[in-house]
């Protein structure tokens, strides 16, 4: 578990050189404070009162557009996170830059054109080395700002499951007959929730924009099917931190999008079931209700932050239960064999023609073992550490199974779930690759056998009658 489980963990200080002066407590020109820390949930100008980081350094001129933002907070009431402020957010962390300094920008004709380039060579190559066909219907190049806006549906059907359990939880602390009577106080707890989870969230989004270099670097399909999309700005800075041509880069990072994409374009299963139990490990999210009862009775309106501070206080574990531990590791195999199928195929179709294929197999191999972006958002925005440790593992069961069986043997897999390795496969790849093959082609022919049985008749006579009434 992460020390920081749902996101609401303490973000981190603004960058001394961020906009003009920001983390120094000054206000940008909308009169709002910085991106890493915009509604001043965190350390700051009021110490650990998150609304004396918003009010306490403002001139009187700038309490009515502060007054108003509050207003908007706590009278939201739609879902369990509010996602208009986790995308406002998000784009001003963007806007903000990175660490380095680096600044988002707008995507140049030149820079559309050779990332298209890239796919449409990455197609190619990658018809040798899988069975799957091209999934890609469309290549774009994004800029930061348009990942967050591309990817912001999904991370909403990811983060919404946990959000709601953690919802749920919060209104019903109280007992029934108090419910009635407390409808106000619940309903700002619930606005509350909903303003820490989307704060938290477009944080973790907009750091998250930084660093990605596609739509797939965390093995789930994040962006628009059939779109296979690259982050021109971050994959030249992948490339000059290395050392490599950003050619050689940008097609090597192309080759995995499009791997990415061939395999949730054409396993039609894959997409429900790796969100499936990411849903299924968010129904065993435990609540400490003693706690957050303790919170309700001490609740005082003009103290607000004590929700917050609660929030951090590790009330949220994973439930010990054979549910639980088995939707987590049906996840973690999941996406281990995604990753490591397309590790496989990627240095399968790179090994010959790119000089550095394998120095960038083992930096982005190590860039997940090294808690990357991937694992870093999944704990802190749904509370999941992923095991990257069994990429490696999967990888080298797909590359022996390709030995074994070939390309379209290894590619079978993919048919149906129940044919996949299992985590005790990945223990033993060896023992997976080698044991007797099912022949499924007998069972194919049994199917269709049971179906034309089942299949009604026309009507009118048969062959048969037409046979016997012609003699």
């Amino acid at each position: 578990m992460s020390d920081t489980p749902f996101g609401f963990g303490v973000p981190p200080e603004e960058p001394e050189d961020g906009d003009e002066g920001r983390n120094k407590g000054g206000q940008g020109g909308d009169g709002v404070s910085g991106p890493a820390n915009p509604f001043g949930f965190g350390p700051g100008a009021g110490g650990d009162n998150p609304f004396a980081a918003m009010f306490g350094s403002m001139n009187p001129n700038d309490l009515g557009a502060a007054f108003q933002q509050l207003g908007q907070m706590l009278s939201y009431e739609g879902g369990p996170v509010n996602w208009d402020m986790a995308k406002d957010i998000a784009r001003q962390t963007v806007a903000q830059g990175t660490a380095d300094g680096t600044k988002d920008a707008s995507v140049g004709p030149a820079e559309k054109s050779a990332v298209e380039e890239a796919v449409r060579l990455a197609d190619l190559w990658l018809d040798g080395a899988t069975s799957l066909p091209s999934g890609a219907s469309t290549a774009v190049a994004w800029s930061r700002a348009e990942w967050v806006e591309a990817t912001l549906p999904v991370w909403k059907e990811l983060v919404d499951p946990v959000a709601e359990r953690v919802g749920a939880a919060m209104g019903g602390v109280l007992p029934e007959e108090m419910q009635a009577m407390a409808g106000p106080l619940l309903g700002m707890m619930r606005s509350m929730g909903g303003a820490m989870f989307g704060q938290q969230i477009g944080q973790a989004v907009g750091v998250l924009a930084g660093e990605v270099v596609g739509s797939t670097d965390i093995g789930l399909p994040l962006g628009p099917a059939g779109k296979a999309a690259l982050l021109p700005l971050n994959v030249e800075a992948l490339g000059k931190d290395l050392g490599i041509d950003k050619n050689e880069v940008r097609l090597y990072l192309a080759l995995r999008e499009a791997a990415h994409q061939r395999l949730f374009a054409h396993v039609p299963w894959l997409r429900s079931h790796l969100f499936g139990a990411v849903e299924g490990y968010a129904r065993g999210i435990k609540v400490d209700t003693s706690k957050l009862e303790d919170v309700v009775g001490q609740f005082d309106p003009q103290s607000p932050e004590q929700l917050q501070e609660a929030l951090q206080q590790g009330m949220f574990q994973p439930e010990d239960t054979p549910e639980q531990k088995a939707a987590l590791a049906r996840l973690e195999t999941a996406l281990a064999l995604v990753e490591g199928w397309v590790d496989a195929v990627v240095h399968e179709a790179a090994k010959s023609r790119l000089t550095s294929a394998d120095a960038l197999r083992e930096t982005l191999r190590r860039r997940r073992a090294s808690g990357g972006p991937a694992e870093q958002t999944f704990a802190t925005l749904i509370g999941l550490e992923l095991r990257p440790r069994r990429l490696r593992d999967a990888s080298r069961l797909w590359a022996s199974l390709t030995d074994a069986r070939g390309v379209d043997g290894r590619d079978a897999l993919w048919e149906h779930p129940d044919m996949l390795p299992t985590a005790t496969d990945l223990d033993d790849p060896d023992g997976f690759v080698h044991h007797e093959q099912l022949d499924f082609s007998e069972l194919d022919k049994m199917l269709g056998e049971a179906a034309d049985q089942n299949r009604p008749k026309k009507d009118g006579p048969d062959e048969t009658e037409e046979d016997d009434s012609a003699k």
